[in-house]
């Protein structure tokens, strides 16, 4: 049997999206499983036994017509059996119809059910703590009534040598061995997901004020001026704190360095997904814009919390379409004081730097409406 996994999306979808690829491999230990992916997220994928081949969808493909359809014909070539599109999208929708596999599932969308053999809706709602990103890509295996016990986390692989370089690179910038590490998620992948600087600057103040913590900021080196901002804007006692210049050079080496931290606290992306899979605690702070029900994956109210302005002030949300959110974003932020969550952040830093973090992740079941 051989099966094909569509996502191609950014870091956090394509590692929350290889549950598909987990769980296909429990159920059918025999298959050939490959997975299309964006070139720039497989480093998220290494070391994954549950997926044979790696496609890389590469910029060529998106620029090109003509290497799109060398492709897709490939991939026709391949002769799948099975294709699941957790990406649903006109670039995939187009190998799908090429692929020539016999079975095909994805999202159901009007216009488009009759590329597929197996069309599932798309729940508005999550029934567990899971979220809905996991919720989501996990009702893609219905259709095929898998006898197994699924497993919804996702997962990184690192190795021994990775793990070692990354504590010989915290030896190498002298980071405290006798001293927790908080790794920051500074700055979104762009301003209307990056909760404001200011705001930032006192959150990392909160979090350095009571705990004697080494502090790690994540950012990429071309929002250094952004990062510099925040840490000017911290208490001097907060900046002793801080190792600012502890830079992964890939994201290989950014796994591994989480793999040593003991939580992840800031905005919500890739960096956040990764700690989770790592089985590092997480509080996020969503943008206004974001859909909390989706990425707010595991929510358990001790290991991993989230806040979102709407949990303080709905009145700003009332009857606004996502679009009309993202648009007023960054006036939306404004309102979002860190005096808002500073007892839960406070909370979630008791909890989960006095205790050590609990191996399992309980999925607790919601009440619909």
């Amino acid at each position: 049997m051989k099966i094909l996994v569509i996502q191609q999306k950014m870091i956090g979808d394509v590692l929350i999206s290889s549950i598909i690829c987990n769980n296909l491999r429990l159920a059918y230990p025999e298959a050939q499983i490959d997975y299309l992916v964006y070139e720039s997220t497989t480093p998220v994928l290494e070391g994954n036994t549950n997926i044979d081949n790696i496609i890389p969808f590469q910029q060529k493909h998106r620029k090109n017509k003509k290497d799109f359809l060398n492709l897709a014909l490939k991939i026709r070539a391949s002769e799948y059996d099975l294709l699941i599109d957790a990406y649903s999208k006109l670039e995939s929708w187009i190998i799908v119809l090429l692929s020539g596999a016999k079975r095909k599932i994805s999202y159901k969308k009007k216009g488009r059910t009759f590329l597929y053999t197996n069309n599932v809706s798309f729940a508005a709602f999550p029934k567990t703590n899971l979220g809905l990103a996991i919720e989501r890509r996990l009702s893609l295996l219905k259709p095929l009534d898998l006898s197994i016990e699924i497993d919804p986390l996702p997962k990184l692989f690192i190795t021994e040598k990775e793990n070692q370089e990354a504590l010989g690179f915290f030896e190498q910038h002298k980071v405290k061995k006798d001293r927790k590490t908080v790794l920051i998620s500074l700055l979104g992948s762009e301003k209307v997901k990056t909760y404001p600087l200011e705001y930032m600057a006192k959150v990392v103040d909160t979090i350095a004020d009571k705990h004697d913590v080494n502090i790690l900021f994540n950012y990429f080196p071309k929002q250094i001026e952004d990062a510099k901002i925040i840490f000017n804007a911290c208490k001097a006692s907060t900046q002793e704190k801080i190792y600012f210049d502890f830079l992964a050079k890939d994201l290989r080496r950014f796994i591994a360095l989480m793999n040593q931290c003991d939580l992840i606290i800031g905005n919500d992306g890739g960096a956040i997904n990764i700690a989770k899979a790592l089985g590092k605690p997480s509080f996020i702070i969503f943008s206004p814009w974001i859909e909390k029900k989706i990425w707010a994956t595991f929510e358990d109210g001790m290991q991993h919390v989230s806040v979102h302005l709407n949990d303080f002030k709905p009145k700003l949300f009332a009857t606004k379409s996502i679009k009309k959110l993202k648009k007023e974003s960054l006036f939306l932020y404004q309102e979002f004081t860190p005096d808002l969550f500073k007892d839960k952040i406070e909370r979630f830093l008791n909890q989960n730097l006095n205790n050590p973090p609990k191996k399992n992740i309980t999925v607790h079941q919601k009440n619909v409406t």
